[in-house]
C-alpha cells in the first residue's frame, strides 16, 4: 500500500494520527512544525520525537519528494522560472517574481489542465493529474530554500485550475497560513480561477480572506465561450453575480484577469461593453498582454491598443492596471516551460 504524504496533512489530521498511534496529542504539533516551519525531509531529523514514534510514522507516511529539474533566470527583470519533478515523473513549474514589496511565487495546482482555454499553453495535452497539498507547498518551500529569502506573496495561478483541485488547494492554503508553519497571511494569497461558479460559492463559505482572481478575458458570454470552452457551464452574467456575492460575503475585492488578444477581444467596443457589465461594482481589472504560444496562433494586442482599452475602462469608473510582463525571455508564462521540456524529453 502506498504511503501517504505527511506534508499534505493539516494539524487536525496529524492529531488524529498520533492519538491513534497511542501518543500524546502535543506530538502532532511537534511533527507539524518540523515539516512546515523547519521544512525537514526525513523523519530522523525530528530530534524531539521518540524513535518509536518515528518508526511508526515511517511505516505509513512519507515526505513529498520534489526535485528541481531546471532553473531559468531572466536577464530582463530577475524573474526565475523553476521546473520541478515531483513524486516520480510528474513535471510542474513555478515562477518567482521580485517586486519592491517582496518576493511573489506563482505555483501550479495541477500538472496540465482540463479547462481547454484556447490561448493557454497549460491546456495543451489536457490534465495529467491533480497535485497534492504537499506538492503545492513543496514549490514554495523549495523556492525559499533556493533563494535564501522568505516568500511574501503566493499566487495559485500557474498550470491548472485550483478550484478543480478544491480539497488539496484548501489544505495548501490553510497549512501555508498556519501560525505553526509559514504563517503567511491569507490576504497575501491569491487564488486564480477560470470561473467555476459552484466552487466559488463553496469557497466563499469557507471564511478564508484570500484574494480571488477570475479569468474573464471577454466582455460577454459569446466571446468568452469561444476562448474558454469550460465557460459554457458558467454563464457570463451568473459568474459576475457570483463574484459580486463573493465580495459582499468576504469583503475582498475580486480581480478580473483580461488577456488582450489582437482582433478577438481588444476593440474599443469590447472595452465599453465590459465597462457596462462591471462598472459600479467593487472590482479591479488586470489587463494582460497575452503571451504568444506557437500552437495557439493568437497574437497579443499592440501596446497602444492596451492603453486605449485601459483608458476607456478608467473613464467609465472601472479600476484597472496593466500587468507588467515578467520573464518574457525565459518562457515564464503558464505551461510554456513545462510543455517545451516535456516535448524534448518525450514525456
Amino acid at each position: 500500500m502506498a504511503k501517504e504524504e505527511i506534508n499534505s496533512l493539516e494539524l487536525g489530521g496529524l492529531e488524529e494520527i498520533v492519538l491513534a498511534l497511542g501518543e500524546k496529542k502535543f506530538r502532532a504539533q511537534q511533527i507539524y512544525e518540523w515539516v512546515h516551519k523547519k521544512q525537514i525531509d526525513n523523519f530522523n531529523d525530528m530530534t524531539n520525537v521518540s524513535k518509536r514514534l518515528i518508526e511508526k510514522l515511517d511505516e505509513k507516511y512519507c515526505f513529498t519528494h520534489i526535485k528541481m529539474e531546471k532553473k531559468l533566470y531572466s536577464e530582463v527583470d530577475n524573474t526565475i522560472k523553476y521546473l520541478f519533478r515531483v513524486n516520480g515523473n510528474t513535471i510542474i513549474e513555478s515562477v518567482l517574481m521580485r517586486y519592491s514589496f517582496g518576493n511573489s511565487v506563482c505555483i501550479s495546482s495541477q500538472a496540465g489542465c482540463r479547462m481547454a482555454c484556447t490561448f493557454c499553453a497549460s491546456a495543451i495535452g489536457g490534465l495529467e493529474r491533480d497535485l497534492t497539498a504537499g506538492e503545492m507547498l513543496g514549490q514554495v518551500y523549495s523556492i525559499q530554500k533556493d533563494i535564501g529569502e522568505r516568500v511574501s506573496n503566493v499566487v495559485i495561478m500557474g498550470s491548472g485550475e485550483p478550484l478543480d483541485n478544491y480539497d488539496n488547494t484548501l489544505k495548501f492554503i490553510r497549512v501555508l497560513a498556519s501560525k505553526l508553519g509559514q504563517n503567511l497571511g491569507m490576504r497575501h494569497i491569491t487564488l486564480s480561477t477560470c470561473g467555476l461558479i459552484d466552487k466559488i460559492n463553496k469557497l466563499m463559505s469557507e471564511g478564508l480572506p484570500i484574494n480571488l482572481a477570475v479569468s474573464l478575458h471577454a466582455p460577454n458570454g459569446g466571446v468568452r465561450e469561444k476562448l474558454m470552452p469550460a465557460s459554457k457551464k458558467a454563464p457570463y452574467d451568473d459568474l459576475l453575480r457570483a463574484c459580486k456575492k463573493y465580495t459582499e460575503r468576504t469583503g475582498r475585492r475580486v480581480t478580473y484577469e483580461y488577456a488582450l488578444i489582437s482582433g478577438i477581444n481588444d476593440k474599443q467596443g469590447h472595452a465599453l461593453e465590459l465597462a457596462g457589465k462591471i462598472g459600479g461594482s467593487v472590482c479591479h481589472v488586470n489587463l494582460i498582454p497575452i503571451n504568444y504560444v506557437e500552437e495557439r496562433g493568437f497574437r497579443p494586442a499592440s501596446e497602444g491598443t492596451i492603453y486605449s482599452f485601459a483608458d476607456i475602462l478608467k473613464k467609465n469608473g472601472v479600476e484597472v492596471t496593466i500587468r507588467r510582463k515578467l520573464g518574457s525571455d525565459i518562457n515564464a508564462a503558464c505551461g510554456q516551460l513545462r510543455k517545451s521540456y516535456s516535448n524534448r524529453n518525450g514525456l
